[in-house]
């Protein structure tokens, strides 16, 4: 499988995520503490149901494929067709002044995710693609918990905290503070029947 793979993304412990020839994506997990709970649910079986259940929202996300438990007895691994768009970071890093633009439509999608019940504890600009028809989607989806009804407040703080972390250390055009406002604006948002 791995036969003139690309590497994408690597730490300390060797290639984490790879790009097939195929155009599918193989994204390897380490569990780092020896007890953990990835013992009973591993982070790449995560990564599948996250996104299965964001497609099952209605939520543009990867289309994940296959499972695997690699040798190391420690990395699973998941593979998956990328969703294919420009990462909300990257968009803003090329061309700084779209974030008014992109602002309100920004705002109802994370509203969304919020009423829908999506706790996404990486919500951050490099985890939200803009695909090529205009929608926002969401990938690196392992690090999240779907719920049955909207966040409360103190998690919908938790998220906001972290997006604005990262826009920080990124040092992106953004205004944390204009997009919470354009959040609370729009809370009253209608969801499809039984969502």
């Amino acid at each position: 499988m791995l036969a003139g793979a690309r590497i994408l993304e690597k730490d300390s412990f060797g290639p984490k995520v790879y790009a097939l020839n195929n155009g599918e994506i193989l994204k390897i997990f380490r569990r780092k503490r020896m007890f953990s709970s990835t013992l009973l649910r591993p982070s790449s079986q995560r990564f599948y149901d996250n996104a299965v259940g964001l497609s099952a929202l209605g939520i543009p996300t990867v289309t994940p494929l296959a499972c695997y438990r690699l040798d190391d007895a420690r990395r699973t691994a998941v593979r998956y067709q990328p969703l294919l768009g420009d990462t909300l970071s990257d968009r803003l890093r090329h061309s700084p002044e779209q974030w008014r633009d992109i602002l309100p439509s920004l705002a109802r999608f994370i509203n969304q995710l919020h009423a829908r019940g999506v706790y996404f504890r990486s919500l951050h600009a490099g985890n939200i693609v803009i695909t090529a028809n205009g929608e926002y989607g969401l990938i690196d989806v392992a690090d999240m918990r779907l719920r049955r009804k909207p966040l409360s407040k103190a998690l919908i703080r938790r998220n906001r905290e972290h997006f604005e972390k990262y826009a920080r250390k990124e040092q992106l055009p953004l205004e944390p503070g204009a997009l919470w406002t354009a959040c609370e604006r729009g809370q009253a948002i209608s969801l499809p029947a039984g969502l």
